[in-house]
């Protein structure tokens, strides 16, 4: 099962690997924004899985791990760089020795992007041990459209030079997006999406632009997979023990709004013989034919779940409808 990335063309499977877990610990900073302790060998051993699988597009950023998973992902790749599609993330300053990240200057709004393009590029092809990235991702969240624009203009500069096949922006501001993607070489938004946060504005703004849509959290940090409960208590060391700005997961746990709402969808999703994952992502990809879902891995038995989700497809349009109806939308 295969999608392209919008107007960049780039073939892809239809679902990707998202690498934030595969960083293991670091700050954002000072304040933590890892999942916790991980395996590198397992790691490596879930990405070449994905690989086998056709599940060949990787998702990660210079932040995740601050520079660990493209280190992870690079060494997993060497000798196999042509059998991936990589997608990997810019934006901050980014200490590997500290694992700390943190923004240029004082703020993000303000933070001069611009002319740390190239040296962020550099950095992150030597841990990837490629010589070009595929999706190139401004990560910088809320920075002022004038200062986004001129990290556009490089961004033109280096898919002329072949050391970015296309690029984006991972944001939710659809305003922010419709001005970045006026850039030729820009082929692609990241934008949250999953059953409970379908962020229908931007989702019909990349369909109208012929953006690919590669979906943050499409899993909802774990929750849609169905095996976290009301009773999951998160490591000490899991960013979800305190992020405040997801609305499936309060005060460190998961939200008893969503996990009601996820029981009363739970046969529709698992239509079919799918799991409550699989389900989650054939929903993504029954929304648009432009969505391309990044979930999490840390194992290998995630990696092959979530794979495992192509050979079922999408749901169709009266599972879609059922969902909507459920859920009151």
């Amino acid at each position: 099962m295969k999608r392209t990335l919008g107007r960049s063309g780039i073939e892809v499977p239809a679902v990707g690997m998202g690498c934030w877990a595969i960083g293991g610990p670091w700050t954002m900073s000072g304040s933590m924004a890892g999942w916790g302790v991980v395996d590198d060998a397992e790691s490596t051993r879930a990405i070449h899985a994905a690989l086998e699988l056709g599940a060949n597009f990787f998702d990660t950023a210079a932040d995740y791990g601050a520079g660990h998973s493209e280190r992870v992902l690079g060494a997993a790749l060497k000798g196999r760089r042509d059998q991936a599609v990589i997608a990997t993330k810019f934006g901050h300053d980014v200490d590997e020795s500290a694992r700390n990240v943190t923004v240029y200057g004082a703020s993000e709004e303000e933070s001069d992007v611009a002319s740390h393009v190239r040296t962020n590029l550099e950095s992150s092809l030597r841990r990837l041990h490629t010589n070009y990235v595929d999706v190139y991702l401004l990560h910088v969240w809320g920075l002022t459209l004038d200062r986004a624009l001129a990290v556009r203009d490089v961004l033109e500069e280096l898919v002329v030079e072949g050391k970015v096949r296309t690029y984006g922006w991972s944001t939710d501001r659809a305003d922010a997006i419709e001005a970045f993607s006026t850039g030729p070489g820009c082929g692609v938004v990241e934008q949250a999406l999953n059953v409970f946060a379908d962020n229908a504005e931007l989702l019909a703004l990349a369909e109208r632009l012929n953006l690919g849509s590669i979906n943050r959290s499409p899993l909802g940090m774990g929750i849609l997979t169905g095996k976290i409960t009301s009773e999951t208590r998160f490591r000490d060391d899991d960013i979800r023990q305190k992020v405040d700005w997801f609305a499936g997961i309060k005060d460190g746990q998961a939200s008893q709004a969503w996990l009601e709402a996820l029981a009363s969808v739970r046969e529709a999703l698992t239509s079919d013989g799918r799991t409550m994952a699989q389900g989650a992502l054939a929903w993504i990809w029954g929304r648009s034919p432009n969505t391309v879902p990044i979930p999490g891995f840390r194992t290998v038995a995630q990696v092959q779940e979530n794979a495992k989700a192509m050979e079922f497809g999408p749901l169709t349009p009266d599972q879609m409808a059922a969902i909507d109806r459920i859920l009151g939308r």
